[in-house]
């Protein structure tokens, strides 16, 4: 036991958003009965990231007397979270419960299945940049796409073309918080050190936000990483690379 900063949440104001969970690299917060509780004091680092995450203001660190942070016990558990069992010590919502899917086979987007209808080359979940934990495993040294909503819809071929062999955040740079977004991309990159980073978002002027948000996120980290930039037209043709 030691003297030092660890996180109090006011369940009172709590809504139950999750963004803190999310903003918890070590896993030490979850949601317990539709609200934030820190589930273990040696899942706590005590540095306090998820707290400039809380919408209501019901996270501050205060200095007490508590177990030490535990760096090992905090890999088991992020092991643990990567399966669709864990979490046994509280609920976790199924949305935003990391999983490893199943790899697609060499090749699979291009054949059809049986049913007609092409295989999915998504190899994680979650997806929304606001629910994946930056230390989540499917993020570590991978070649990451961050890809606005709207062009999985507009681009017929986009598991084949862009998602194979690669794993993918998604969101929307006009109706999401672009601050929240640079901050959690910029945990990415200081945390998973993914190899490269592609940008993909759609030609309207408002979704190259999103290229702004990764260059603000490259820049903050101190990130050297392979970086594209690639616009998507309104007909879900490439139009631009860069």
């Amino acid at each position: 036991m030691s003297v030092r900063n660890i996180v109090n949440i006011d369940e009172g104001k709590c809504n139950g958003c999750g963004l803190c969970v999310t903003a918890c690299a070590e896993g030490a917060i979850q949601l317990v009965g539709g609200k934030a509780r820190l589930v273990s004091e040696t899942y706590c680092d005590g540095l306090g990231a998820c707290l400039g995450h809380c919408p209501q203001g019901a996270i501050t660190l205060s200095q007490r007397e508590s177990a030490e942070f535990d760096e090992h016990a905090v890999k088991e558990h992020l092991a643990r979270q990567e399966h669709p069992a864990a979490a046994a010590e509280g609920f976790v919502c199924p949305g935003m419960r990391q999983q490893s899917l199943r790899k697609p086979a060499a090749n699979a987007a291009a054949a059809p299945s049986a049913s007609g209808a092409a295989a999915s080359e998504l190899t994680h979940w979650p997806i929304q940049l606001k629910l994946i934990s930056p230390a989540a495993q499917c993020l570590r040294g991978a070649d990451l796409l961050l890809v606005a909503d709207c062009v999985p819809f507009a681009m017929g071929d986009f598991h084949a073309k862009f998602l194979t062999n690669r794993s993918v955040v998604v969101g929307c740079p006009k109706l999401d918080d672009s601050e929240f977004y640079a901050q959690k991309l910029a945990e990415i990159l200081l945390t998973a050190r993914p190899k490269s980073l592609t940008v993909i978002h759609m030609e309207v002027p408002c979704c190259s936000g999103l290229t702004r948000i990764a260059q603000k996120a490259i820049m903050a980290s101190g990130s050297v990483i392979g970086f594209e930039d690639v616009t998507i037209s309104l007909q879900g043709e490439v139009i631009n690379r860069i």
